[in-house]
């Protein structure tokens, strides 16, 4: 039998064993973590939304009506004219002619590629997408070929160089690394090399583009730049589930052929009512975007200046990095000691050697709270150094 336990001290050792915190209370940046109060700066609540009390209250007021369970799959008797309603207007919110509503954006990557690519087919994925986009490469059975992050010529030559159906997948906003995806590069290459292209906006909708549209539509690109995409809606948007928006003629083929769409309960009706309510309130308060901008310009000030190294980003993600497993560990640690959740990253999340704390923002937190943020970064810098030189 497979040694478990040896697996486990192995990963200790190396610093890369992993906890849960128990969370006590609503989603917001003030958390009772493990029974402690403290600040966080690791949700991906990047609007302040997950507690909202309009939206809530769009959700009970559906329960009241409607009751919780999903019932069945889409396909037997699950869905329901609420999640109808949910994915004409994710429609109507990302400018594309239908959208299909998921269970998560785990399940909507994995059924989106997985039906979109099969055997005898090629699949190009920047090396740098999230663990779902992998799994769903793998799970087509496609031949996969991973090009550099963000390096269009390699994928120019590497399209150029490959016959028969091409798809090409990329995230929009890249989650540990907070940059956006060369998206107008990536829709040309597409059209002259004739390869489908999937672009997964989890951490752009919401926060990029006009009115929180999303990374797409804030480069101007359309449905038939890129024909698929892909979102979720637990991050910004505040709720729960994912989405595919595009042709019609696409989203009828992933309901015959998406395994995570057919095979699996729908989602709460009255989640899907909560997130339109969400989506009005994307749409109507742009102080919430221009309030988050603001927090990221001085937290990437404040940072700097004390030597930090941040990554090119202008998204709530806003890497400080590290380097080495233990130094990550460290200076979480010492920041939590301080009253504030700023978690470390380490492999596999990203590359070895590489480890880094992953800073994100809300509209919900405040200036004050970006000030305390780096005013401790500024004490725990010293730590760092002698934390990096122990582990050399």
């Amino acid at each position: 039998m497979r040694d478990f336990a040896a697996e486990l001290e192995k990963r200790k050792q190396a610093g890369l064993y992993r906890t849960r915190r128990l969370i006590t209370g609503p989603q917001q940046p003030e958390l009772v973590s493990d029974g402690v109060p403290l600040l966080s700066f690791c949700s991906n609540d990047y609007l302040g939304l997950a507690s909202h009390p309009g939206i809530s209250r769009a959700a009970m007021d559906a329960m009241r009506h409607i009751g919780l369970g999903g019932g069945s799959s889409h396909l037997i008797c699950g869905h329901h004219d609420a999640h109808h309603r949910l994915e004409l207007r994710l429609a109507a919110f990302t400018r594309r002619s239908a959208a299909l509503f998921f269970s998560t954006g785990y399940m909507a990557n994995m059924g989106a590629i997985s039906a979109l690519a099969g055997r005898g087919d090629t699949i190009f994925s920047d090396r740098l997408n999230h663990a779902s986009i992998i799994d769903g490469c793998i799970l087509s059975r496609a031949r996969v070929r991973r090009y550099p992050h963000g390096d269009t010529e390699a994928l120019a030559a590497m399209l150029a160089s490959t016959d028969g159906h091409k798809l090409v997948v990329t995230d929009g906003v890249f989650s540990m690394d907070g940059d956006i995806a060369p998206l107008k590069e990536l829709a040309a290459l597409c059209r002259r090399h004739d390869a489908l292209l999937v672009v997964d906006d989890a951490h752009g909708v919401g926060v990029l583009g006009p009115q929180g549209r999303g990374s797409l539509i804030e480069q101007g690109l359309s449905e038939e730049d890129v024909p698929v995409l892909i979102g979720t809606l637990g991050k910004a948007v505040g709720t729960g589930g994912a989405f595919i928006a595009g042709p019609q003629l696409l989203m009828d083929y992933l309901v015959q052929k998406a395994r995570t769409y057919i095979y699996t309960t729908a989602m709460p009706p009255a989640i899907a009512m909560a997130t339109c309510a969400s989506l009005d309130l994307i749409e109507r308060e742009e102080n919430r975007r221009s309030h988050l901008q603001a927090l990221i310009t001085e937290f990437r000030r404040g940072a700097s200046a004390l030597g930090y190294e941040l990554m090119p980003s202008r998204t709530p993600i806003q890497p400080i990095m590290v380097g080495d497993n233990w130094s990550a560990l460290a200076l979480s640690k010492a920041l939590e000691e301080k009253g504030l959740m700023v978690t470390a990253i380490r492999p596999p999340s990203v590359p070895e050697g590489e480890a880094r704390l992953r800073v994100t923002l809300s509209a919900a937190h405040s200036m004050a709270d970006v000030e305390r943020l780096v005013a401790a970064l500024a004490d725990c810098r010293p730590l760092l150094k002698w934390a990096s030189e122990e582990a050399v």
